[in-house]
Parts: C-alpha cells; sequence; structure tokens
C-alpha cells in the first residue's frame, strides 16, 4: 500500500485534477514553453518522414503532419480534451463539461497551471500522436481519407486512452500502471493503430519489387534533430512543474536517445555501413523508449533502455519484409515495438517515485505489461474499424493512376521538390 500511495502520489502530479489553488508562474511558464516545443515537432516529423519517401511523394507526406495540427487542434478544444479528461466519475471516458472550452473553464486551475495551459500541453501530444500515424501509410493513403480516420480515431480511441492513463479516475491510473509522457498513450497506440490502416490499405504496388529510395536524407536527419529539440519539451514538460521531475526528464532524454542511435549503428555496422536513415530512426527509438520511463528511471538505466530500444526496433523494421506488410515508414517498428519496450522497462528500472522489478516490486512489470496491451489492442481494433468503414464508404486509397503519377501532383496539384 505504501509503494501504490506513492506512485499514485507521483501520477497526480502529472495528471489533471482542476480544483482550488494558486498559480505557480515558473510552473505555468515552463508548461507553456513545453506545449510551443511539442508543437515545434510536427514540422520536425514532416522533414523526418518526408525526406525518406520519393519526390513526387514528399509534399503529400509532409502535409499529412501539417493537417493533423489543422484537425486535431480543433478536435481537441470542440470535445477531445473533455472526453481525455473531464471528471465523469467513469474510469473509461471522460465527460463533456469542457466541451468547447467555454464556461468556468478558462478560471479553472489543474495543479499550479491554468486549465486551458495543461489542456494545451496535452493537446500538442493528441496532435503529434495522428500525425506519428501517417508514416504506414504514405505514398497511397487518400488525403481526405486521412482526415476523416484522424478525426474519429482522435475522439473514439486517442481521448479515451488518455483518460485510462491519466484523467481523474482512469482505470490504468487506479490499477497503477505507470506512464510518464505517453509510451502507453502515444506510441504503441499510434503503432498498433498504424499496423491497422497498413493491413487495411495494402502494400505500395511495387512494395518488395523495386528499391524505394529515400529523396532526402538531410531532410530526415535535421527532422530528427527537431524532435530531439522538442521532446525536452514533451518529457521534461510532463513533469507539469519546473522542478526536480522535469530535471530528471530532461537529463533522461538526452541519455536515451543517444544511446539508442549508437545501439542501431552498431547493428548496421554489423551487416553493411553505418547510414544517416540509420542514425535517425536510432535516435527516435530512443525517444520513443524514454517517454514512459522518463520521470521514473535515473539516467544510467536510461542509457541501457535507450541502447536496447536502438537494437529492438532495428530488427523490428525488418518484420514488415518477414510478413510482407507494406508497413511504410516503420510507425509500428519504431513507436509500436519502442513504445512497447519502454512501457515494460518502466516496470523494471522504476525508482524515482515509484518502485520497479530492481527494487523488488514484480508486479509493476506485470501492470505495465496490462496497460500497455489494453491499450494496443484498443486502438488495433478500432482503427481497422474505423478504416473498414471509410474504405466501404468514401473509399480509403488513392488511384492506382495516382499512385504512379504521384500523390503530390495528383492530389495537391504541385511538388515540395520541383522535378
Amino acid at each position: 500500500m505504501k509503494i501504490l500511495a506513492g506512485v499514485l502520489t507521483l501520477l497526480l502530479s502529472v495528471t489533471a485534477f482542476a480544483g482550488e489553488g494558486e498559480i505557480n508562474s515558473g510552473d505555468t511558464a515552463w508548461v507553456l514553453t513545453s506545449a510551443a516545443l511539442v508543437l515545434f515537432m510536427l514540422p520536425g516529423l514532416a522533414m523526418f518522414y518526408g525526406g525518406m519517401v520519393r519526390t513526387k511523394n514528399a509534399l503529400n507526406t509532409m502535409m499529412f503532419s501539417f493537417i493533423a495540427m489543422a484537425v486535431i487542434g480543433i478536435q481537441w478544444v470542440l470535445i477531445g480534451f473533455s472526453i481525455a479528461f473531464g471528471d465523469s466519475g467513469s474510469s473509461v471516458w471522460g465527460s463533456f463539461q469542457y466541451a468547447l472550452m467555454g464556461g468556468s473553464f478558462a478560471s479553472e486551475l489543474s495543479g499550479t497551471i491554468p486549465l486551458s495551459v495543461f489542456a494545451m500541453f496535452q493537446g500538442m501530444f493528441a496532435i503529434i500522436t495522428c500525425a506519428l500515424i501517417s508514416g504506414a501509410v504514405v505514398e497511397r493513403m487518400k488525403f481526405s481519407a486521412f482526415i476523416v480516420f484522424i478525426a474519429v480515431w482522435a475522439t473514439i480511441v486517442y481521448a479515451p486512452i488518455a483518460h485510462w492513463v491519466w484523467g481523474a479516475g482512469g482505470w490504468l491510473l487506479e490499477r497503477g500502471a505507470l506512464d510518464f509522457a505517453g509510451g502507453t498513450v502515444v506510441h504503441f497506440s499510434s503503432g498498433t493503430a498504424a499496423l491497422a490502416l497498413a493491413i487495411v490499405l495494402g502494400n505500395r504496388k511495387d512494395f518488395m519489387k523495386s528499391a524505394t529510395i529515400p529523396h532526402n536524407v538531410g531532410y530526415t536527419l535535421i527532422g530528427a534533430g527537431i524532435l530531439w529539440f522538442g521532446w525536452f519539451g514533451f518529457n521534461a514538460g510532463s513533469a507539469l512543474s519546473a522542478g526536480e521531475g522535469a530535471g530528471v526528464a530532461f537529463v533522461n532524454t538526452l541519455a536515451a536517445p543517444g544511446a539508442a542511435g549508437l545501439g542501431w549503428l552498431l547493428m548496421e555496422a554489423l551487416k553493411s555501413k553505418p547510414s544517416g536513415i540509420g542514425l535517425a530512426s536510432g535516435i527516435v527509438a530512443g525517444l520513443v523508449a524514454i517517454t514512459p520511463a522518463a520521470g521514473f528511471v535515473e539516467p544510467w538505466a536510461a542509457i541501457i533502455i535507450g541502447f536496447v530500444a536502438g537494437i529492438l526496433c532495428f530488427y523490428g523494421c525488418r518484420l514488415k519484409f518477414i510478413f510482407k506488410l507494406d508497413e511504410s515508414l516503420d510507425v509500428f517498428g519504431i513507436h509500436g515495438i519502442g513504445g512497447f519496450w519502454g512501457a515494460i522497462a518502466t516496470g523494471i528500472f522504476a525508482t524515482v517515485g515509484a518502485e520497479g522489478l530492481i527494487k523488488g516490486n514484480a508486479y509493476q512489470v506485470w501492470l505495465q505489461f496490462e496497460g500497455v496491451m489494453a491499450a494496443g489492442i484498443y486502438s488495433f481494433v478500432l482503427s481497422l474499424v474505423i478504416a473498414l468503414i471509410i474504405k466501404y464508404t468514401m473509399g480509403i486509397r488513392a488511384s492506382a493512376e495516382a499512385e504512379t503519377e504521384g500523390l503530390d501532383i495528383s492530389l495537391h496539384g504541385e511538388h515540395v521538390i520541383k522535378l
């Protein structure tokens, strides 16, 4: 009971509970800054993904990231935040008390920061989670279908999972599952959603038939750097205060991706040559894996978590060739596998404000497994249903002619790079 009380105390510090209190200007400034850093990850993701596709699809790929900013930005204000963090007394669903963000919303607090600041910080998480999914469907999904998919998915998948893990009375929170900044909520849920979409869409016409050469590896490396920069806000901002918790998460957000990048390059060097795409992918794998553990582990553990993530995700990205499933830019291979490992690793290495396996609490590993699998299965099944409904109504895949011509011209009438 003492351990559970300690865990819940720490989790409450990263969970929204509106109520009486006093605004701390330092905490508020840090979370505002962190929210902006997370939003800045979107152009980073656009470059990271955009550099890995062929020139004729680069703009379309980048548009998937930017449209998420517009669509989910509105959805979060209208209803998403309320479903995720409204206090309904339910363990699986929020409420409509903050729908449209009207009424008392502007004057309420969440801990030591305005509720509006917390809502916007969390809104950035919802935006990038939807954008992450797009990596699995590039070069063949209709732009309009993606818009519909993320609008529905953010409402009935992402928001409820956020409530389970971080919302008042959420069942995974009450069970004691740990997720500091979104390994379960953001990464494993987006990874499994990406897998479902790839299954419904089917493979690109030339998948495993001809080489798909990234058109600009420099874009991908710069994108990875921007993602790493923004991720300091993603993880350290999740402490919701400018204190020790943010400091620990900040250090770990440097250590883990560095170790993961080295782990990935080591695997590449053993097989062929260390590559720019490999380094960028390894860095992101480490960022993903440390996300759920960022505020719960010490830096030495973050290095282990990152290094293992680099190796696991290196091999995870090769599963699509074994199963002959075109999960284009390895969303499941990096965010799914990396998110799963990060959740389990949190249960193993937690020593800061919580106790994991190395502190004698083996049950925490089970709680982590239970939480990540519940979210993953829920996301996969509902994503499959949403995608199938879209497929048999408005259509989900671009035409064969559009795919051959390139989605930049066929869907948008322009190129990001003039041919």
